[in-house]
């Protein structure tokens, strides 16, 4: 049950949305900074691969944003960063309900027996 493609993807999603998370809170935090480039991670893309291969495990990848820059270098966007972040929040509330339900089957499996 724990080493299933379902269970491996569910982990990676969590690790890479809290690696998102951190990043976010980075980003928002050198909101103004001079020169400082906002990060991006992106796991989606390798995880849905990883899960059609038959894996479901999928590193998260951190690349620097694509934004425009300011005057003073900086390409932090707080309103990029603030639905980014309602979106992750949500990802991840999503996801760890689904790691929740799987426990919560083992533990009624558990118990009937």
């Amino acid at each position: 049950m724990f080493n299933s493609v379902t269970s491996a993807a569910i982990d990676s999603a969590l690790d890479g949305l809290a690696l998102r998370q951190r990043v976010i809170a980075n980003n928002i935090a050198n909101v103004n900074t001079p020169n400082y480039q906002a990060q991006r991670v992106m796991f989606e893309d390798a995880l849905a691969a990883s899960v059609q291969a038959g894996s479901g495990r999928a590193d998260a990848t951190t690349a620097r944003s694509l934004e425009p820059t300011r005057l003073d270098g900086n390409n932090v966007n707080l309103d990029t960063e603030t639905l980014s972040n309602i979106d992750t929040v949500l990802r991840f509330q999503f996801a760890a309900r689904a790691a929740e339900g799987a426990f919560s089957s083992v533990r009624t499996a558990m118990r009937t027996n």
